[in-house]
């Protein structure tokens, strides 16, 4: 899985790698929304936007002057389970219903 498309806001990657697990069949799990988005079957992350957000706040003391080893080190405290249905049911696969029950949200 390449994750160039996510960063660099170039989708070509994020295409490509959806691509061509829909082609073989591969039912994989991302880490992003964003894949999932796109075709994916299921992910569970926090969401890219929500990602940047927080990394805003340390480029800002980093660009006045703060040393990024003094930074405290911050973790998402959000997560979400996405799934799509769509993709499930074009891959031949039931989603269990306690999967379903505790999805953040289903792309049908």
């Amino acid at each position: 899985m390449t994750l160039r498309g996510a960063f660099s806001g170039d989708n070509v990657g994020l295409i490509v790698t959806v691509e061509v697990n829909l082609v073989g069949a591969v039912p994989d799990l991302f880490a992003f929304r964003e894949f999932v988005n796109m075709g994916g079957l299921i992910s569970y992350g926090s969401g890219l936007n929500d990602l940047w957000r927080r990394a805003a706040p340390y480029v800002d003391k980093i660009l006045k002057g703060a040393n990024p080893g003094d930074l405290p080190i911050d973790q998402p405290t959000r997560f979400e389970l996405i799934v799509n249905l769509k993709t499930a049911k074009t891959l031949g696969i039931q989603v269990p219903a306690s999967l379903l029950v505790s999805a953040d949200d289903l792309i049908e």
